[in-house]
């Protein structure tokens, strides 16, 4: 596959090359197929075995380099998938469109969508270790799964016993410096509510209220930057505007994915016509309110409300219903109250949450009301009283919750020797000791120790920020430092 030009010339060419082909194939969360078949294709050419096991995840082996034949068995271990982002606007099929990544001020960039460089980078240096000539190395497993953003079927589904190696260094991190050694385990919290619809009245106008411009980001990594949520917004502003004004809701919907801070939400919903010019100016002075409260985190926030575009409810009750007073009171209240964003910080690593949720997705439409919560915790008790907590909640407001989708966490283990070696050819390449973290978002480590608990594992990356939303970037630089550190790594594991 040819390498798009904007990529051609950056170092390590062979891991940009890599990341290149990733941008060029559609790989969405549970579309991953034609990505794997080409790296089948790819590995067979190079006399590299493939298989794919029942999961769909993809692992590709190399035997060792002449001499470390009795070495213990590395894995290096990402992910195909990529949380798939663009700005209002922007024109952009995730499932048949590459990504355009553009380099800008040391860093490669997609403006307008997520760049995927979460896990494509992870990825790339792991095909790169496969091809790069002269490279001493241990027996190399490289396990690439399948729907981690959106489920973590792949390393769900993998059986105990398919991966014979002793250690896996998992090359899905995004802060350059660091050793993981361990990582929040999560579950979803749905919720869900059928309402009664209602014709709307006579004389009442239908608008469209949006929330947009906001940041968002990864839910585990930006959940303490104090971003806008659109849909807690959109939620605030609609239960406000509930109380001085007979609103009748018709719609809603916001976010995309549950790991994703949402960064714009909407509702449809009709107001009497004599009432056009309180709502916009209600409109005003809770979009300077939001301005002045967000100056320092969101400056583009956004809120619009305009009408729906010859729509009146005056012969329009077939094409327009609202729900009921009591199902609206419900919804409104559920979401403006529910809890969102940091709820503990941890105790033993500062500055690293602890616990958290995210309300990621939510729609309402034809009378039938959905929303995710993404909850985490570096304590997986304290994830399953959190999501408790929040089914208790719904349930207080007639709405059905539950839980779906756990996955445990990955427990540290700071007398690893394969820390303890990663540590020494860190500091003897850069001249000083990586730092040790933990890392409040969810890696398949967790999974991976529970189906093949002899594993010892470590994690790091480049330098990637603002995964999971569009102007997702990743530094050119530590792209090239992670190259080399895995390089020494594979070659210090060889050598025992």
């Amino acid at each position: 596959m040819a390498m798009t030009d904007v990529l051609a010339n950056l170092q390590p060419h062979t891991v940009w090359a890599h990341f290149a082909a990733l941008c060029a194939i559609p790989r969405p969360s549970l579309h991953e197929g034609a990505l794997r078949q080409y790296l089948i294709e790819w590995a067979h050419a190079r006399g590299i075995k493939s298989l794919v096991d029942d999961a769909g995840n993809l692992i590709l082996k190399k035997p060792a380099s002449p001499g470390c034949e009795t070495s213990p068995g590395v894995i290096l271990q990402g992910h195909l998938d990529m949380v798939c982002q663009a700005n209002a606007g922007t024109v952009h099929d995730f499932e048949r469109d590459p990504i355009k990544p553009q380099v800008r001020n040391g860093w490669v960039i997609a403006e307008d969508t997520t760049l995927g460089a979460d896990n494509g980078i992870g990825v790339a240096l792991a095909l790169a270790a496969l091809e790069e000539s002269g490279l001493v190395h241990p027996p190399l497993e490289v396990l690439l799964t399948v729907n981690e953003e959106s489920g973590m079927d792949g390393a769900r589904g993998l059986l105990p016993g398919t991966l014979h190696g002793r250690r896996l260094l998992n090359l899905d991190t995004e802060e350059w410096g660091h050793f993981y050694l361990g990582c929040a385990g999560g579950v979803d919290v749905e919720v869900s509510h059928p309402c009664v619809l209602e014709a709307l009245p006579s004389g009442y106008v239908l608008w469209r209220m949006e929330v947009s411009g906001l940041r968002g980001g990864h839910s585990g990594i930006d959940i303490h930057r104090g971003r806008g949520n659109a849909i807690k917004l959109l939620a605030d502003a609609l239960h406000d505007l509930s109380e001085p004004f007979d609103l009748h809701l018709v719609e809603m919907g916001g976010g995309t994915a549950r790991n994703a801070i949402p960064r714009e939400a909407y509702a449809v919903f009709a107001v009497p016509a004599a009432d056009t010019a309180l709502l916009e100016a209600w409109v005003k002075d809770e979009r300077e309110v939001w301005q002045e409260w967000f100056a320092e985190s969101e400056d583009n926030i956004a809120l619009a409300c305009k009408p729906v575009p010859a729509a009146t409810a005056a012969g329009q009750a077939d094409a327009f219903r609202a729900i009921a007073r009591a199902d609206r009171d419900n919804l409104l209240g559920f979401l403006d109250s529910a809890e969102n964003g940091v709820a503990r910080m941890s105790d033993d690593f500062p500055s690293v949450v602890d616990t958290s949720n995210n309300l990621g997705v939510m729609s309402l439409a034809q009378g039938q009301f959905r929303a995710t919560f993404k909850v985490r915790s570096l304590h997986d008790e304290r994830a399953d009283a959190l999501a408790d907590k929040l089914i208790l909640h719904a349930v207080s407001y007639a709405l059905r919750a539950w839980k779906d989708g756990a996955y445990p966490g990955w427990m540290p283990n700071p007398s690893s020797s394969l820390l303890a070696l990663c540590q020494q050819v860190y500091t003897a390449e850069f001249g000083r000791p990586a730092s040790l973290q933990v890392i409040h978002a969810g890696l398949e480590c967790g999974l991976l120790a529970a189906s093949h608990p002899h594993l010892d594992m470590i994690s790091f990356g480049p330098d990637i920020r603002g995964a999971h939303a569009p102007g997702e970037r990743v530094e050119i630089a530590s792209v090239a430092r992670c190259w080399q550190l895995l390089k020494a790594v594979l070659q210090g594991l060889a050598k025992g």
